[in-house]
């Protein structure tokens, strides 16, 4: 059986001391189909890790917690197990969890190893068919134990339904503290999962729109700490920070390329028109793509680089419009009843995220990229600016309800929506791409 030796890093340059070597997976029977609609969720039973003491079972619960938050697992209750297992490395006996109807089953083992690392090793089993799926084992220092657990989830989840996880993840959000008319916003990240909060900024000037570059552990975001609205960039891991640039005017949702190279942005002059200029990282030039006596605002590039999705009142009200990356081809996508905002086109480049308000009401919904098929996944008072998962699967958006916001997550179904824990409130969410 063949090996392979993988390095993880947590951030750009920074080896986290992670490393995970895996099995040549055999044929299976059970599978998800993530693309048939409504997917019933597959039964699944995940016993706690061997071994590590109570790291063994809290392991076992993330990757519970990461499968079932999905909405395409339903794990088991262990209470209903009828197999002990205790060697984990041992097939186990097949009927004793087909009886409970558990599809899959995860084992696995934690243990120390002499340099001080942890070796968290897991398999995925197939209980009908009677056949190991997949098996890996990973080595990581201790800052990186919940770390294993998602990665042990993202890789259930792609070999159960063919497509990337999401759960090796992180947000980089506002947090937002104190009375409501005196509110303290600081910029802070963490795990997808609500864990690990760390803060970003100290608070003493408001934050906004932080946003992830694509292939880099950096941000780009507004602060008013001069008084106006201005860009800037954030190493997260080194807390590095500096100035896109001092435009006149005001500034406002800057997001950048695919590539990392540029930060697109809309830019307020004295006469009142906002329009999207899009900024070269490399060399600060700034080029001009709309030019109108409307307001043009939050841009988003297509996955591939080629187009821009932005709204514009330029109609009457605010509409989704489309544009290639240089400004040709502005066309109007949105036609529905409503005001639509923040657009932002999904990894997968398939569908456009927006949130719409209508009827007294704020709506999240999705597109496809041609403004047809419609679809409205989320509606409730004051929610908006949708955020995607790497996989393009689930998006997460903040709703202000009981005094502020909340983050708030939601699959392409509608159906599956579940609240994130943070400590207090919370918004403007933006996912990073999976960690490396």
């Amino acid at each position: 059986m063949k090996s392979i030796l993988k390095p993880l890093l947590m951030v750009a340059a920074m080896a986290t001391g992670m490393t995970a070597v895996g099995t040549l997976p055999a044929l299976a029977l059970v599978e998800l189909n993530v693309n048939k609609g409504n997917v019933e969720p597959l039964p699944i039973a995940i016993t706690d890790f061997q071994g590590g003491d109570a790291l063994g079972a809290q392991i076992s619960q993330i990757v519970t917690a990461d499968l079932k938050r999905s909405g395409l697992f339903a794990p088991i209750d262990k209470s209903a197990f009828i197999e002990k297992i205790t060697n984990p490395d041992a097939a186990p006996r097949f009927d004793d969890w087909k009886v409970i109807n558990a599809q899959a089953l995860v084992t696995g083992s934690v243990s120390k190893e002499a340099d001080g690392r942890i070796r968290a090793q897991y398999r995925l089993w197939d209980t009908f068919a009677g056949q190991q799926m997949s098996g890996e084992q990973f080595f990581a220092n201790d800052a990186n134990q919940r770390r294993v657990a998602h990665i042990i989830a993202d890789a259930i989840y792609e070999r159960l339904t063919g497509e990337k996880g999401y759960f090796d993840t992180r947000v980089v959000f506002i947090d937002e503290s104190g009375a409501k008319n005196a509110r303290k916003k600081r910029l802070a990240i963490m795990d997808q999962d609500g864990a690990n909060v760390r803060y970003l900024s100290d608070g003493r000037s408001i934050v906004l729109t932080p946003r992830f570059s694509p292939n880099r552990q950096e941000i780009t975001y507004m602060s008013y700490e001069s008084g106006q609205p201005r860009v800037y960039l954030l190493q997260i891991e080194t807390g590095q920070r500096e100035l896109v640039g001092n435009f006149p005017g005001m500034t406002f949702a800057p997001r950048f390329s695919p590539d990392g190279q540029k930060v697109i942005m809309s830019l307020l002059r004295d006469d009142g028109n906002s329009n999207i200029f899009a900024m070269d990282l490399r060399s600060r030039s700034t080029t001009r793509l709309t030019n109108s006596t409307a307001i043009d605002t939050s841009p988003s590039y297509s996955p591939d680089g080629s187009k821009v999705v932005f709204t514009s009142d330029r109609g009457g009200r605010a509409q989704i419009y489309v544009m290639g990356a240089d400004g040709s081809g502005q066309t109007r996508i949105s036609f529905g009843d409503g005001v639509y905002s923040t657009p932002v086109w999904s990894p997968r480049g398939d569908l456009i995220a927006f949130t719409k308000q209508t009827g007294g009401e704020f709506q999240i919904g999705v597109m496809k990229t041609d403004g047809s098929g419609e679809r409205i996944l989320s509606s409730g008072f004051q929610q908006e600016g949708p955020t995607w998962a790497p996989n393009g699967r689930v998006l997460m958006f903040f709703r202000d309800s009981a005094g502020g916001p909340k983050l708030v997550s939601v699959d392409l179904t509608g159906r599956n929506e579940q609240s994130i824990p943070t400590a207090n409130f919370a918004s403007d969410p933006a996912w990073s791409p999976l960690l490396e």
